[in-house]
């Protein structure tokens, strides 16, 4: 029996990764959907030098620039990643695997298989910061220009939860904080959490057909976190 164990937990290895390798494929591949979507990198807006200067400056991406912008470890991350730099921005020292240590999203393996929903991430910022955490799946442009416009208001932190295939033709469904609102461009500037595409600017259109895509974890729409004290 003693020479069995060691085969045994081999074989298991091998079946643990086959399951989190096909769950990874399926999960985190490029959407074909949005194949033949125009990428938002092709535009000259996309990060400017002067408007990505202005949108730094604005009030509460001012605090996030303060600080060293944390990104994620991995794809399954964005989430807690965007947890954490919000408590970062509100003075709080901690990272992306603390934010989610000890809770019921804490991952296996590092790795959190299909990543959190937005009402888990919801439950997860109320946990972290203590704060009034909405949900807002707003249903028109208007409406949707009107809460990242709250994106300003020092006293709030938001968080977008986005598929990424209507902006860049690529991707899947993904978080990050809002860091500000450019009103005069009408434009949004997001703090991407993945490092390969950094902090972006993006018409508030875009962003919103990009947050109105379903979650086919939930079968609703995606949105915005509006964290309030």
């Amino acid at each position: 029996m003693s020479r069995l164990w060691p085969r045994l937990l081999v074989a298991l290895a091998i079946l643990l990764a086959v399951v989190v390798g096909a769950a990874w494929f399926v999960l985190f591949r490029d959407d074909p959907r949005y194949a033949a979507v125009a990428s938002i990198e092709r535009r000259a807006d996309y990060r400017d030098a002067a408007l990505m200067r202005r949108a730094w400056a604005l009030p509460v991406a001012a605090r996030y620039a303060a600080i060293p912008y944390e990104f994620q470890d991995n794809s399954s991350y964005c989430g807690p990643t965007s947890v954490a730099d919000v408590l970062h921005s509100l003075g709080v020292r901690t990272d992306q695997h603390r934010v989610i240590a000890r809770t019921p999203f804490e991952p296996a393996f590092g790795i959190l298989l299909g990543g959190l929903t937005i009402d888990q991430l919801a439950d997860l910022l109320r946990q972290r910061t203590g704060r009034r955490v909405a949900v807002d799946r707003p249903a028109s442009l208007t409406a949707f220009r009107a809460v990242v416009a709250g994106a300003n208001d020092g006293r709030l932190r938001e968080i977008v939860n986005f598929h990424r295939g209507p902006l860049f033709g690529r991707g899947h469904g993904h978080f990050s904080p809002i860091l500000g609102y450019l009103a005069e461009r009408d434009l949004v500037f997001v703090g991407d959490v993945n490092a390969r595409f950094q902090p972006f600017l993006v018409p508030t259109a875009r962003l919103w057909r990009a947050a109105a895509t379903v979650d086919p974890a939930t079968g609703r729409p995606r949105g915005i976190l509006v964290a309030a004290p």
